[in-house]
């Protein structure tokens, strides 16, 4: 039998992205998935700010092509695309887009279609030690207080052979059998209608794309759809009024939503269903449910469907790792369920407040206040065990400027100059804790820490190490000259002292103890 530390069953979006993030920090791995390849009928094409700092973090900053600074995601409600324009509508209250300009992140976001980006996560995953075995399928499995055994079947072979691991991590969508077997029940708005689609190759159509908008929401009478474009000459439309597309109908159906007779090459059809709903619990013993197994949100104009499940996998590796390695007690994984779930209810919240969405709903929800989408996506509060600082009369999510280095909150990005050249925060914390402090009794308190735990800490000495705007840091990490920020390995502050202390050596170690859930607390 093969043993393995973790064992991903479910290679798409989301089993990649965790493959690839633990391999990344040195985390042994095996990714289980039925299918060959990637599926013909690709789903996500929107990746975000955040998502593109991950992936840039691991190596593929200048293998995935992002959006211009500025670009945001427009739709139109036309009769057809060739069409009258009938009126553009918005997504969220504050339409800006976080760009350079904005000073919140280095990246903008990408759009690039599920099938090609997964071949570019799988092979930097592969690249980086995991191992992926498609074609294969999970049977069953059991966990007992030590690990997981996993009976998988080849279905090529129908060989079958059992995997040992010390964790498992569910990735297998949104009909998850791995969460089903466990009995986790889910909430929210519940299943709401089955959208049929169609993929199609339409070159002749990309010119209307010159006006900026990607998406068309298709209004004729006795007929909704909606079109949207993937940037290579593909496209999928949508029925929305609840109809199914019979084949013989397609190419006319089609033709009716561009308004003009185009050559059309059609690839594929499919269908999703469009519901809500978030599982009660994202974990048990040793099995971590991630992606649309723990939240089944439809995509969004603000990228709250697989950019969320990637969120999942980056904050639940280093997590493992640290377990992993045994540096930290197994309590530090209940803050994965902990931090994650409530990001998940509230881009729950977020998507069915939205009129994209909450049209379709069958009885109205509670009024809720909407977010932007830099707060969302930049500015989202982690409240967990492994964050200390983060009150509970909080709101859930603000612009980034506006948290000043509140703990569970991204650490903001700044611009500085190193030994080696121009930097910025984001490239001085990764796979460990990072401190950042001007006063030196911080920096020698985290190197007597790191000593004494093991625990890898980058002591950054504002002013020495760093060539920065010092008031600008300061105030971005809402601390005073005398006091320190740390960050947690995922980029979330983890603590901080906003001035001076008797004893940094002793605040230190035990924030980083309770931080970490180390072993001896």
């Amino acid at each position: 039998m093969k043993h393995i530390p973790v064992l991903i069953i479910g290679g798409s979006l989301v089993g990649l992205s965790a493959a690839l993030f633990l391999s990344w920090r040195g985390v042994p791995n095996i990714v289980i998935e039925k299918h060959e390849g990637s599926a013909l009928h690709p789903r996500a094409i929107g990746f975000t700010e955040r998502t593109m700092e991950y992936f840039a973090a691991v190596g593929l900053g200048d293998k995935i092509p992002q959006v211009a600074p500025g670009t945001r995601l427009r739709r139109a409600v036309v009769e057809s695309l060739a069409g009258r324009w009938l009126r553009e509508t918005e997504w969220t209250p504050d339409s800006a887009v976080p760009g350079q300009g904005d000073r919140l992140t280095p990246h903008t976001g990408a759009a690039i279609a599920q099938d090609k980006l997964e071949p570019i996560l799988r092979a930097r995953a592969i690249e980086l030690g995991s191992q992926l075995e498609q074609g294969t399928e999970l049977i069953s499995f059991e966990q007992d207080a030590d690990g997981v055994t996993a009976l998988i079947r080849s279905r090529r072979t129908g060989e079958e052979r059992s995997i040992r691991a010390a964790y498992l991590v569910a990735a297998d969508g949104a009909s998850s059998d791995i969460r089903e077997t466990l009995g986790i029940a889910r909430e929210g708005v519940g299943y709401l209608r089955t959208i049929h689609s169609v993929l199609f190759r339409c070159p002749e159509a990309e010119h209307f794309l010159a006006r900026g908008v990607q998406q068309f929401e298709i209004e004729q009478a006795g007929l909704r759809a909606f079109l949207t474009s993937y940037g290579d000459g593909r496209w999928v439309l949508m029925r929305t009024d609840g109809q199914a597309l019979n084949e013989l109908e397609l190419g006319p159906f089609i033709r009716t939503c561009l308004g003009q007779d185009f050559a059309v090459d059609i690839i594929t059809t499919g269908h999703w269903e469009m519901a809500g709903r978030i599982a009660e619990k994202y974990s048990m013993a040793r099995v971590f449910l991630a992606g649309d197994a723990a939240h089944q949100l439809p995509p969004t104009r603000g990228g709250f469907g697989a950019n969320t499940g990637i969120d999942d996998a980056w904050n639940l590796a280093w997590k493992l790792a640290m377990v992993v390695d045994g540096q930290s007690n197994p309590a530090l994984l209940d803050t994965y369920g902990a931090e994650r779930r409530p990001i998940g209810w509230l881009r729950h919240q977020q998507t069915f407040a939205r009129p994209d969405y909450a049209k379709w709903l069958k009885s109205p929800i509670e009024p809720q206040p909407l977010f932007s989408d830099i707060a969302m996506e930049l500015g989202q509060l982690h409240r967990s065990a492994a964050v200390i600082g983060a009150a509970g009369d909080l709101p859930p999510a603000a612009h980034p400027n506006d948290w000043a280095g509140q703990p569970g909150v991204r650490a903001p990005y700044l611009e500085m100059t190193g030994p080696a050249g121009r930097l910025s925060t984001l490239d001085l914390v990764g796979k460990q804790f990072t401190l950042f402090a001007e006063a030196s009794t911080w920096i020698e308190a985290a190197a007597r820490v790191c000593a004494a735990t093991g625990v890898p800490i980058v002591a950054v000495q504002i002013g020495k190490d760093v060539d920065v705007n010092r008031d600008e840091v300061l105030s971005r990490f809402g601390i005073t000259s005398a006091g320190a920020t740390l960050v947690r390995p995922d980029g979330i502050i983890g603590w901080r002292s906003t001035g001076g202390v008797p004893d940094a050596h002793a605040a230190l170690s035990d924030a980083l103890h309770e931080i970490a859930s180390l072993h001896g607390v």
